[in-house]
């Protein structure tokens, strides 16, 4: 895949020697919750890299991270059996027709994996006489080394390298620079896989999107979205909010109080207010459903209510969903409709109970045929699958639509300005300089 948007210094997995080499790949396959594989996807997407690697005579070493086992108080890892990559392996040998071998290494209560040992020598030697298909190396962050500093990490890293030939980084969704995304590139030839390739290509097209761009973007707090969404409204000629992002933005603006609103993520949201009194980007969603309580959806107990109500020093319940009647809305209507890239990554409801707002968004963005449509990945993706399975089937492979592996990737590299500021990125290609 050669394109105007692959940065001609990114080196690219198929111009890498594979044939004979042990190839160490990290992945974003951080799909499993409690023991489950709840979606696919992001394995799905990796197989073009997989199949690649083998079939030009490369011998994988795979690994990922599952959850988060490090407690950021205490630094204290704990190797649950329900973040283990067993789901994982067992997929892809189904999937493959092949047999992987999952290392077991001795576990501290504390610290977690505390390194490689030589157990798995063998297993690397089953792997190049082709007695196995491949071996998945233990959760990543289960290992001390991969987010600690000093000695530890250079140690793991060092350990991580010495079992392969050649690194390829296929892990989108992984921006963050740990030791099995990052330092690993200063210690063997490294290189992009295919996945990666193909994000950062579709990254570029919300980057220079064709206009008119809309963004449709939600969040459950505030004040973790203020830089990529200052970002974002700086790109796009409209933006559209959900969730609890709204309904901070509704307190700011309109003065009200609703529950589960700090005052302190209102503050924050007066600055975008402001912004846009100038620029008059925010397109309201004028229907809102207003719920005395948040455990269900109980008859009574919920109630559309209009914006255009609102009176300054008013009170509301908690705002779980936007009622799907905000999307016949003139200029609702007419920001989607006439949109030439629409960005969305975005829940515009509360989970499972309150759906039909993402439901309606969906329906009406599929309603526009012109424009490319691209979704960020996690939650945003799993509730399309789930609401609309229909039309999710039928669009995966659809031209106009792309969805992402990484939906915090994406943010993250809207905030940079360049999917080439992500730091796995970076490293890539500082190791090709080299």
């Amino acid at each position: 895949m050669t394109s105007k948007y692959v940065h001609t210094e990114l080196p690219l997995i198929q111009d890498a020697d594979l044939n004979g080499k042990i190839v160490l790949v990290r992945f974003d396959h951080n799909v499993v919750k409690e023991g489950e594989i709840r979606d696919p996807y992001r394995i799905d997407r990796t197989i073009g890299t997989l199949f690649n690697i083998v079939e030009r005579g490369g011998r994988p070493i795979m690994m990922t991270h599952v959850g988060r086992p490090k407690d950021k108080k205490t630094g204290s890892i704990t190797c649950r059996k329900e973040e283990s990559v067993e789901p994982v392996a067992r997929y892809l040998e189904q999937k493959l027709h092949t047999k992987l071998y999952v290392p077991k290494f001795p576990i501290d209560p504390e610290r977690g994996i505390t390194g490689i040992d030589t157990s798995i020598n063998l297993a690397i030697k089953e792997l190049r006489e082709r007695k196995i298909g491949g071996i998945y190396l233990p959760n990543t962050r289960w290992f001390q080394g991969e987010e600690a500093e000093g000695d530890v990490r250079k140690n793991f890293t060092l350990q991580l390298a010495g079992l392969a030939d050649i690194y390829i980084n296929d892990a989108f969704g992984s921006w963050q620079p740990h030791a099995s995304t990052y330092d690993i590139t200063k210690h063997l030839p490294s290189y992009a896989g295919f996945l990666l390739q193909q994000e950062i290509v579709n990254l570029n097209r919300v980057m220079d999107p064709e206009r008119p761009f809309l963004a449709v973007v939600a969040g459950a707090k505030y004040d973790t979205k203020i830089k990529p969404l200052s970002a974002i409204y700086e790109k796009v000629d409209r933006v559209m909010l959900g969730g609890v992002i709204y309904n901070t933005y509704l307190c700011a603006k309109y003065k009200v109080k609703i529950k589960g609103v700090t005052d302190e993520d209102i503050a924050f949201a007066r600055e975008l207010v402001e912004k846009d009194r100038t620029y008059k980007k925010i397109v309201e969603f004028p229907a809102i459903v207003e719920s005395d309580i948040m455990a269900g959806r109980i008859e009574g107990k919920y109630r559309t209510i209009s914006i255009k109500d609102f009176k300054s020093g008013g009170s509301y319940g908690y705002i779980l969903d936007i009622d799907p009647k905000s999307f016949e809305d003139k200029a609702v209507a007419e920001a989607i409709g006439t949109a030439k890239t629409i960005f969305v990554n975005a829940v515009m409801g509360y989970t499972p109970h309150f759906a039909a707002g993402s439901q309606a968004l969906d329906n009406t963005i599929d309603l526009n045929r012109d424009a490319m449509k691209m979704y960020g990945g996690g939650d945003t993706l799993q509730e399309f699958k789930n609401l609309l399975p229909g039309l999710y089937l039928s669009v995966m492979d659809n031209a106009s639509y792309y969805f992402f592996t990484g939906g915090g990737t994406v943010l993250t590299a809207i905030e940079q300005g360049s999917p080439y500021g992500l730091k796995p990125v970076q490293a890539l290609i500082e190791s090709k300089r080299k």
